[in-house]
């Protein structure tokens, strides 16, 4: 159970930022004890492999901050963010541990998927919302919500891995957040059709 949360957290952080949730547990599992690879998966521990994550989480961040810019990041990140979500939520063993399933074990593929679909949703959220933020801030609030989510990212990786049950709380804050900004959304745009009909 404890590993399926891990799985689930760290694909949650990978629908914010790709990045941070591989470095994190790049990292982690050089320096400590506290993430073991499984076999096939020692590449992500590479110094390497991890200077250009770190490289490709510095161009993520500034182009993340730029209004308009954000918007095609965003598309372009509809592809890496569920692949990270994959990766990070295969490579803490979550998947081959997931309710000690055999079934589990034996299909990897399963770990993959999960890790992509919860991955994908947070970040269809994050995506469909920063265009409206952008407009209804006139581009201030785009910066100050991407930092929230970068922050969000790093410390629910962290969170994932040295406490996994406090994953549960954090993934029913996040979605009383999507259920909130989807809300806003509707709102926002309800308000620009109406508007448009006027003219």
């Amino acid at each position: 159970m404890l590993a399926a949360l891990t799985g689930l957290g760290l694909s949650t952080a990978a629908g914010l930022n790709a990045y941070i949730p591989l470095l994190v547990v790049g990292v982690l599992a050089n320096l400590t004890d506290s993430v073991k690879l499984p076999d096939g998966y020692s590449w992500l521990s590479n110094w390497g492999v991890l200077a250009v994550i770190a490289v490709l989480l510095a161009a993520e961040f500034l182009l993340d901050k730029v209004p308009a810019v954000d918007s095609v990041n965003d598309a372009i990140q509809t592809v890496v963010r569920p692949a990270s979500g994959g990766v990070v939520f295969s490579a803490t063993s979550a998947a081959a541990e997931l309710d000690h399933s055999a079934w589990m074990a034996e299909n990897p593929w399963a770990g993959w998927l999960l890790g992509i679909v919860v991955a994908l949703a947070v970040h269809v959220v994050k995506a469909t919302a920063r265009p409206v933020i952008n407009a209804g801030t006139v581009g201030v609030g785009g910066p100050v919500v991407s930092t929230a989510e970068d922050a969000g990212a790093l410390g629910m990786s962290l969170v994932a891995v040295f406490a996994p049950v406090l994953v549960i709380v954090a993934l029913l804050v996040l979605a009383v957040l999507a259920w909130w900004l989807i809300r806003r959304v509707r709102r926002f745009r309800a308000r620009r059709k109406a508007a448009r009909a006027r003219l």
